[in-house]
């Protein structure tokens, strides 16, 4: 069982530790760092350190009377602009994106892209040639919007469709040869504790696993919009 490191139940999640020492096992082979650690290598940070980010935001809310949550991004885009980095905001409610069927054809027929002439080939391109692709939902039932899922599951060109042993696991080899980390916010439903947030958290660092990259953090939006644009840029 995975636990919140931060000692506010509001801030965000930079630490994942565990209670489970199996757990903690599968975390440290699955990252290649101690489960106690940041997800997020030195190299990593050394890198990104050098120049402004660019970075891609995923706007999953599927209902646009939920103002606040776009209202939120917005700010953190603005904020993210004026420390320097470049900022792409994709609304994805209104793109036209088909839920993937598994047809391979993104592997062997259209090698790179979806065989749906759909706006997914766009966000594949933006994600990877970003520096960080920041997923962002209100929590529903449970999990981030259907509308984000069906997002990253058209992410799956982004790699090959052989399969290699990384890490102790069998995972798709690397189509590209940088990714682009991942960092997750969402929004709280009434009742979203800590645990709801860190299983959502926790599925979403093994689908960045699956895309050869990581999740950095997760934050919720009762964070300060100051405070998440701080440690962004602390990447």
């Amino acid at each position: 069982m995975t636990i919140l490191s931060s000692t506010k139940p509001q801030t965000c999640v930079w630490h994942l530790l565990l209670r489970n020492p199996a757990a903690q096992i599968l975390v440290e082979h699955s990252t290649g760092f101690p489960a106690e650690t940041h997800l997020v290598s030195a190299k990593e940070k050394a890198d990104l350190k050098e120049r402004d980010m660019n970075i891609t935001i995923l706007n999953g809310n599927p209902a646009p009377k939920n103002a606040a949550f776009d209202g939120y991004l917005g700010e953190l885009v603005k904020t993210l602009q004026s420390s320097g980095h470049a900022v792409t905001l994709l609304q994805l409610r209104d793109m036209e994106i088909h839920y993937c069927t598994g047809c391979w054809g993104c592997w062997v027929k259209t090698p790179g892209e979806c065989v749906a002439k759909d706006d997914s080939a766009e966000i594949c391109r933006a994600a990877i040639h970003s520096d960080l692709v920041l997923h962002a939902s209100p929590a529903i039932m449970g999990f981030y919007s259907a509308l984000l899922k069906k997002t990253t599951d058209k992410m799956i060109p982004l790699v090959h469709p052989y399969i290699t042993v990384d890490q102790g696991e069998a995972h798709h080899r690397a189509r590209y040869k940088r990714y682009p980390l991942f960092g997750l916010l969402l929004q709280r439903e009434a009742d979203t504790d800590d645990e709801d947030l860190q299983i959502i958290a926790d599925i979403h660092s093994r689908t960045a696993l699956n895309i050869k990259t990581r999740l950095a953090f997760t934050c919720t939006t009762d964070d300060p919009i100051e405070e998440v644009a701080r440690e962004i840029d602390r990447l």
